[in-house]
């Protein structure tokens, strides 16, 4: 008996939902869902006032996001959305950005994929 690992991404947290509840009647040996994004850290917790410069970097300032050295801050302020000039919108990620991850046992695997499939999601 081997294991086989999927990895599909959804447009939203409930199609990866759906299909997680119709993976079950599968007896999957594990599964998870996870949103990602470009940029790491789980956001800002702290306010800012950038009058008086007290931010990490531009990076930081305008996505958002918590960089752990300094180095990563100034690479991630050459990212059009910390001009504000983008057309992306917030600077969130559009699309594809849940993850779900499962692992089933090889006898399933083509039935476990062709769920996924129905269910909106792209492996």
């Amino acid at each position: 008996m081997s294991e086989k690992s999927i990895l599909a991404t959804f447009r939203s947290p409930e199609e990866a939902q759906g299909a997680e509840a119709k993976l079950k009647a599968l007896r999957v040996i594990d599964m998870q869902i996870a949103r990602f994004d470009r940029f790491q850290g789980e956001g800002v917790q702290r306010q800012m006032n950038p009058l008086t410069g007290d931010f990490a970097s531009l990076g930081n300032l305008t996505q958002s996001a918590e960089w752990y050295s300094h180095d990563a801050g100034i690479l991630a302020a050459a990212d059009p959305t910390a001009s504000g000039m983008s057309d992306g919108g917030s600077g969130m990620p559009t699309g594809r950005d849940i993850l779900l991850t499962v692992v089933v046992d090889e006898s399933t695997h083509h039935q476990a994929m062709r769920v996924i499939r129905e269910c909106g999601g792209e492996i």
